[in-house]
């Protein structure tokens, strides 16, 4: 039981590190853009770049919030 906790203790400061609004960011943008790709509402081209680019202003946002 001691290695499954300290593996998920793991993957979740893998995963969530310092800042647990960049993670819950990145979920958003990735949830919202699973929506939008089931409702077919974008191109997969297009929705590729539209996803990179709310994960590219996730990041942004949390460097210029913490300054």
């Amino acid at each position: 039981m001691r290695w499954v906790r300290a593996f998920g203790r793991f993957w979740f400061d893998f995963v969530v590190g310092e800042d647990w609004r960049i993670a819950a960011g990145v979920v958003g943008v990735l949830g919202v853009g699973a929506l939008a790709l089931r409702a077919e509402l974008f191109s997969d081209s297009l929705l590729a770049v539209l996803i990179a680019a709310g994960i590219v202003a996730v990041a942004v946002a949390s460097v210029v919030r913490a300054d």
